[in-house]
Order: structure tokens, then sequence, then C-alpha cells
């Protein structure tokens, strides 16, 4: 009855949590988003975005397999899982500490003692009388036992410490999901930067040819006396100018392969020959869904790790003052020995001992204290990255909004312009085939097609890679 009365208040107090609540990221006063994005184009629809895979949206296999491939072969996302691995077991580590330990233990101790009688070591009971002779006396001693030991947790410093690792894990893996949303983001403009180079690098050489039959009729004229050497320097200056702007394209578009050998996890060189052949640059649809602010920073791995980790925080400030109270502990041994072999099987030789603890460190010279402000300031902190977090979420949206509808209007603009290029040259053809326009005509058309065909690849290239960018700032493409 007497331990019953005694374990009332134990469990009592063991019911006690010290620290604050976590309320939720509420405490850390972060700003509220708007209703809707206030840079969204009005192509742009309202719908939820679909979280994973959205750059099957672009409908191009190859960039597919790229995105599945960096996925699991990545560095950058191994390490990411990694951490969460170690997270982990952090969290089972933390559960296991709040449990008693026992350890099993065999013990053999043979002593030897000069000039101490121990008693007679074949049982006779014959020894030293004087407890003091010059003789030597050995004692060998048998045990097989073991021992436990308990912490109570009082304060409940124990649980705010699982509290606390259960948040870093869940943070854990909203790292993980930040590593793979940068990553399929990446890949996605790597690939379309790629395909740009190459189709720009096809319509160079298309100019350089164009270029070529322009000077040799115009050193023709120069010949017949219908044009100057002026007018040939011209035309060569713009052919060597040409010939000049495929150097940056080639080394542009060497680049770009590396990046995706990397990305995908291997050594630069090893995917040329799947990008060998060029083809079209994967453009999105016409609308893509972006969903509003609120949901983004729902959705975003980055804002989710912050608000964790400001959990965390705040559960250590539990830790830190249930180390300024009294801890309780129960150690026990149990075991069976003496001083002969058989003597660990014979159940009269059982011995046991309990040993309760109370300890208190009273005088620490602010210590404990220290410790807590610490952790309040690690709270503090925290919140303070969070409320950054939400911030640079938001901030991130509205820019890669703005960037990507200033991309499709860009886009449209030079799609009229290379319309107006082909009509001038379907023109300079038909003048050429009636006999009222010169060659020179038609290939100074053709060649300014093509400065408009490389226009648009260039804005196409970088219409891809922003929205690309978009759905990164809109958290997309974790699992």
């Amino acid at each position: 009855m007497r331990t019953l009365l005694l374990s009332f208040p134990l469990v009592a107090l063991a019911a006690c949590t010290m620290g604050p609540d976590y309320a939720g990221p509420a405490g850390a006063r972060a700003p509220q988003p708007p209703a809707a994005f206030v840079r969204a184009p009005s192509e742009a629809r309202a719908e939820t975005p679909a979280v994973a895979d959205w750059w099957t949206q672009l409908s191009d296999p190859v960039l597919d397999a790229l995105e599945a491939k960096a996925l699991a072969a990545n560095p950058n996302v191994a390490i990411a899982q990694a951490s969460l691995r170690q997270a982990r077991s952090a969290l089972r580590l933390e559960k296991a500490n709040g449990a008693p330990n026992a350890n099993l233990q065999a013990i053999y101790a043979h002593a030897s003692l000069p000039g101490i009688d121990l008693g007679s070591s074949d049982g006779s009971g014959e020894g030293n009388a004087n407890g003091g002779g010059g003789g030597t006396e050995a004692l060998n001693f048998y045990n097989l036992g073991f021992d436990a030991s308990w912490e109570v947790d009082l304060w409940g410093g124990r649980r705010r410490s699982v509290e606390a690792a259960r948040a870093q894990l869940e943070a854990a893996e909203a790292s993980v999901a930040d590593a793979q949303v940068s990553l399929t983001a990446e890949v996605a403009q790597a690939y379309a930067n790629l395909r740009d180079r190459q189709q720009r690098i096809r319509l160079s050489q298309d100019a350089v040819t164009r270029q070529h039959d322009l000077v040799a009729l115009v050193r023709q004229r120069r010949e017949r006396g219908a044009a100057s050497d002026l007018d040939v320097e011209q035309q060569a200056d713009q052919l060597e100018q040409l010939q000049a702007s495929l150097l940056p394209l080639q080394a542009e578009h060497d680049a770009y392969l590396n990046a995706l050998a990397v990305l995908v996890g291997e050594a630069p060189g090893s995917v040329d020959q799947l990008l060998a052949t060029p083809a079209a640059i994967p453009l999105p649809s016409a609308g893509t869904a972006i969903g509003d602010p609120a949901a983004l920073l729902k959705r975003r791995p980055d804002v989710r790790a912050a608000e964790r980790q400001y959990a965390a925080a705040t559960a250590k400030i539990g830790v830190a003052e249930a180390a300024r109270f009294p801890s309780v502990s129960f150690a026990g041994v149990l075991g069976i020995g003496g001083t002969q072999p058989e003597d660990v099987v014979d159940l009269d030789k059982l011995a046991t001992i309990a040993l309760p603890r109370l300890s208190w460190n009273i005088l620490d010279f602010g210590r404990n204290a220290a410790r807590v402000e610490q952790a309040k300031g690690g709270q503090d902190e925290a919140a303070a990255r969070y409320r950054g977090a939400v911030l640079k979420a938001l901030q991130d949206g509205e820019d890669a909004l703005s960037r990507y509808g200033a991309r499709l209007r860009a886009s449209a603009s030079v799609r009229r312009s290379l319309a107006s290029a082909r009509r001038v040259e379907a023109l300079a053809r038909q003048r050429f085939e009636a006999g009222t326009g010169s060659k020179i005509e038609l290939l100074q058309a053709e060649r300014s097609r093509l400065s408009a065909e490389q226009s648009l690849s260039q804005a196409d290239g970088a219409l891809s890679a922003d929205f690309a960018g978009l759905q990164k700032a809109l958290g997309l493409g974790w699992r």
C-alpha cells in the first residue's frame, strides 16, 4: 500500500510537460497571403496544379526519361534522403531513450591477496585466525545476472525531445521534397536550353550557307562593275560575324549537355548520344494552373521545412526547462553467484539490490537558465526563418508569374515578326521567279527569315525554361 501511495505523486508529476505547447505557424507571426496572385498573367488558370510530374505537360518522352533518371540518381537528392534516414534514426533513438535500460552480465573474478585470510578455498573452513597471516590467499568469484535503470520523465523533458525529433524528421522529409522540386526544374530548364541551342546552331549554319552565296553574288556583281569593293567587304564582314556567332552557341550547347549528364548523376558525355539528334523545344499548353498563394505556402517544401524547424525549436525550450528540476531514477541489480562455478545456478544465492535516486542540481550558477534562454533564442530565430521563407515563397511565385507572362507576350510578338519575315521571303521569291527581283534580294529575305526563326527559338527556349521556373516557384515536382 505504501508503494502505491508513493507512486501516485510520481504518476501525477510524470503527466507534467514543461515548456510551451506548439500552437502552429501562427505563433511565428508570418504575413497572411493575399487571396490571389497579383502578377498572374491572363493565360493562367486558378485551378490547383498537380504536385508531381508537372513536366509531363510538355509531352516530351526524352525529357520524361531524363527527369526519372535524375530523381533516381542525382547526388543532391541522395544527400537529402540520407539526412532523412538519419532523422528517422534520431527519432527512434529519442523514443528508446525514454525506456528502461537493462544489461545482462556475467562476471568471473580472481583475487590473490597476500597477508589476508579469505578462508579456505577447499571448503574445510580452515584459515588464518589472526586475519593477517604472511601467506597468500586466493579467491574466485562467479556471478550471472542483469542490472536495469530507468529515469522517470517527471517534467516531460524526454517527451519534448521526442517531439523535437519528430518535427526535425518532418523537416527532413520536406527537404527531400525541396531537393526534388529544384532538381526537376533544373533538368527541364537545361533541356529546353539545349534544344534551343540545337535549333539555333542549325539555323545559323543555314544562314552562313546563304551568306556565302550572297558574298559570291556580290563579288560577281563587282566584277561586272555593278557593285563596289565596299559592298563586297560589307557582305564578307556579315559572313564573319555569322560564323563567329556559331562558336558561343556550340560552347553553350556542350555546357548544357554536361549539365544534364551531371543532373542525372553521370559523367559529362554520358547523355550525348541520347540527345545528339536535334528536336523541337517542348512548349507548355496555352494555360497553366497556378492555384492561390495560400495553397502555395502549404505546398512549398521549403516553407514546410521552416515551419517544422520552428516546431522543433519550440519543443527544445521544454527540454531545457525540464532540466532545471529534480530528476528521479530507479536502478536495480539481480544476480546469482558465489565462489564456486555451480553457484551461478543456485537460486539460494540470489541477490537483489534496488536503488531509487533523486538528483537536483541546485547550484549550477545559472547554467540551466542560460540553456533556457538559448532555446528561446533558437525559437525566435526559427520563427524569423519561417517568416522569411513565407515571404520568399510569395515573392518567388509573383516573380515567376510576371516573368512567364512577359515570355508569353514576347513569344507571341516574335511569332508575328517571323510571320512577317516569311511573307517578305515569299514576295521576294515571287519577284525572283518572275524576273523582276534579284537573287541577292531573295538571299537577303531568306537570311532575315532565318534570323527571325532564331529569335523565335530563343524566345521559345526562354518560355519553356521560365515555365519550369514557375513550377519550381509554385512548389511542384516532389513525390
